[in-house]
């Protein structure tokens, strides 16, 4: 597993563990925020004999190379991650998100691996205003440089898949939140900046909308996605088959956590969109995904997680 120290992969690792299973956790502890949070992730499981785990860089093809074995599954998380930050460093991304994505099939090419999980986005949707989005639609109009590598790495798969036999099976994420999620990300840190009394940046007018999908949902859709045997390329939406507005996501966490939100209007920025929506019907058929926490429910376990992070 790539990526395999992150919010996700932490999460996919603990389930993986509890299941029986041999890991090999590849991550390079990037610093696009405090890698002692992701070494919090992990250190439950470093001194498990079923437990390996790389500090590896996935654009080093020899060093991933070194890591040879027998392996059932390569799920494929690692990336740099963000939509903003994209666009001031798309070099970055391109280098890593498509470079680092042909590394490691590459890998599992060399390695024999049949069984390819692969973290796609829903941003790789862009402009599409056909919602909810459905993975047969032919209109991606991505807007931002992370969004662009998100394609490039579905296509590298089908290109693997086609010559080499590699199962790809690509997963476009809605909007993952839960414990641990990233601190960059808007329901974390508007959170904190509740708890600590400042105010949040509230970008646009307030109606843009999100299909916020909670971890353990994302987790049991990869999952499904590792045992996939149905076609040699796929592609699935994860999602929680809603859409949420912004105010209403302050909301919810004005109501979790007993405080009232500071707002501070700004600008809209540039690469977000306006509304993300999944439409899971493909993936609820062949895979069984069936979301099964709800938003406000969400919304309370990650706060009662951050209350127990900040004691």
């Amino acid at each position: 597993m790539t990526g395999g120290a992150g919010f996700i992969g932490s999460h996919l690792c603990d389930r993986l563990m509890e299941e029986g299973w041999q890991l090999v956790v590849v991550d390079n502890m990037d610093p696009y925020y405090d890698p002692a949070v992701k070494e919090r992730n992990i250190a439950g499981w470093l001194t498990d004999g079923r437990y390996r785990f790389a500090r590896v860089d996935i654009r080093d093809l020899n060093a991933l190379l070194e890591l040879s074995g027998e392996y059932d599954v390569i799920v494929h998380l690692a990336a740099k991650a963000g939509v903003r930050p994209s666009i001031i460093d798309p070099n970055g991304y391109q280098d890593v998100n498509v470079r680092g994505t042909q590394n490691v099939l590459e890998m599992a090419r060399k390695w024999g691996v049949r069984q390819f999980v692969f973290a796609s986005s829903s941003s790789v949707y862009g402009l599409n205003e056909d919602l909810p989005w459905r993975e047969d639609s032919c209109v991606l109009r991505p807007i931002s440089p992370y969004a662009s590598t998100k394609v490039s790495g579905e296509l590298l798969g089908h290109v693997y898949s086609t010559l080499f036999g590699i199962r790809f099976v690509a997963l476009r994420f809605f909007t993952v939140y839960g414990p641990r999620q990233r601190p960059d990300l808007a329901i974390h840190k508007f959170a904190r900046r509740m708890i600590e009394g400042k105010s949040i940046p509230f970008f646009g007018d307030g109606s843009t909308r999100r299909d916020y999908t909670y971890v353990d949902d994302i987790v049991a859709g990869i999952r499904a996605a590792m045992d996939y045997s149905s076609s040699d390329y796929d592609i699935f939406n994860l999602g929680n088959d809603q859409s949420v507005g912004l105010m209403e996501m302050v909301r919810e966490l004005e109501r979790a956590l007993g405080l009232e939100a500071i707002i501070d209007k700004q600008p809209e920025m540039r690469g977000d969109l306006p509304q993300t929506w999944a439409d899971i019907s493909h993936a609820r058929q062949l895979l069984g995904y069936t979301p099964a926490v709800g938003f406000g429910e969400g919304i309370a376990r990650f706060v009662a997680w951050l209350r127990t992070e900040n004691n």
